[in-house]
C-alpha cells in the first residue's frame, strides 16, 4: 500500500510541475513499441516455404539469402577469373617433395 501511495504522490508532483499545455499530453498513455506487432498486408513466410516468391519472405530471411547469393557470386567470379590458382600451387608444392 505504501508503494501505491508513493507512486500516486510522485505522479501528482509531476503533474503539478508540468505546464498546463502539456498536462493533457502527459495523461495520454504511450504504447511504445507495442504497435510493431500489427501486421500490414499479407503475412510473411519463411524462405523455404515459398522459395520462388522473395516478396513474401520475412525480412531477415531475405537479407540472409541475398548476402549469401552475393558472396557466392563474388567468390565464384574470383575463382573463375583467377583460374583456381590455389590448387595449382598446392600441386606444385607436392611435386617438389
Amino acid at each position: 500500500m505504501a508503494t501505491l501511495a508513493a507512486i500516486a504522490a510522485r505522479r501528482a508532483a509531476t503533474y503539478a510541475r508540468t505546464p498546463a499545455s502539456s498536462q493533457a499530453a502527459s495523461l495520454i498513455s504511450r504504447r511504445g513499441f507495442a504497435g510493431a506487432a500489427d501486421h500490414h498486408g499479407p503475412p510473411k513466410v519463411n524462405c523455404w516455404q515459398d522459395p520462388m516468391s522473395p516478396s513474401k519472405w520475412k525480412e531477415e530471411h531475405f537479407v540472409i539469402v541475398s548476402l549469401s547469393g552475393w558472396g557466392l557470386a563474388i567468390f565464384s567470379g574470383y575463382k573463375f577469373f583467377t583460374g583456381g590458382k590455389g590448387k595449382k600451387e598446392e600441386n606444385a608444392v607436392e611435386a617438389a617433395h
